[in-house]
């Protein structure tokens, strides 16, 4: 599970710790505490002062860092991206030698990709509820950076699906839309189990598809 503004506290008193790291763990903290604001209140009932109290830190803090509500939650976006993208290179990784045939099989790969993706959403609600849901509130650069980042799903999938034609590399955009749009709706009804069980029927609608999505599972389907 993925840690909380509480536990992400620094110790009371003196702790010796260099400025930069202070700073660094107090950012760290507000960045946490507006997740965890924004998944109870939504963006647009989330204060500052909300923030500040789930943090701990002071309205001096907060300001020296950001400019805003909305500057604070771009950070907080572009952190709950990064930690997923870390989830999924951490699954997809190479591995022992032994494993590499299997490495090399595409739906061995998907199935790894939707795995990390899909679990990493359960494991920390309050960044996926986030950059799926509360993004929508913010406004237009916001709403643009999602489809940033679904472009970036939609890479790694055509890339693991070996999609080489305009034709295969639209498939692989209506999948990733298709799977934002479904994560989306669970996460805002708060549905961890319909989140983990999307995992199956997406691997084999790929499997299916065969070369519909990528002549690297031409193989693979019935």
């Amino acid at each position: 599970m993925t840690e909380s503004a509480i536990s992400a506290r620094l110790p009371r008193g003196r702790h010796g710790l260099p400025r930069e790291q202070v700073i660094a763990a107090q950012r760290e903290r507000i960045l946490i505490a507006t997740a965890e604001a924004m998944a109870e209140s939504g963006y647009i009932g989330t204060s500052v002062a909300a923030i500040l109290k789930r943090a701990g830190v002071s309205r001096e803090t907060f300001y020296e860092q950001f400019r805003s509500k909305e500057d604070c939650f771009e950070a907080a976006y572009e952190r709950a991206v990064r930690l997923l993208l870390d989830r999924i290179a951490e699954a997809t990784g190479p591995e022992e030698d032994s494993a590499a045939s299997a490495d090399a099989d595409p739906m061995v790969r998907m199935d790894r990709i939707l795995r990390a993706y899909l679990q990493h959403l359960v494991d920390d609600p309050a960044s996926a509820r986030l950059f799926l849901v509360e993004v929508f509130a913010v406004g237009s650069a916001a709403i643009a950076r999602r489809a940033q980042l679904q472009e970036l799903f939609v890479g790694l999938i055509a890339d693991v699906l070996d999609a080489r034609t305009e034709h295969q590399r639209f498939a692989c955009q209506t999948m990733a839309a298709a799977v934002g749009a479904m994560v989306t709706a669970r996460i805002a009804a708060g549905d961890s189990d319909g989140l983990l069980a999307l995992r199956e029927p997406l691997l084999d609608l790929v499997r299916r598809g065969g070369g519909l999505y990528g002549c690297a599972v031409v193989d693979h389907a019935p």
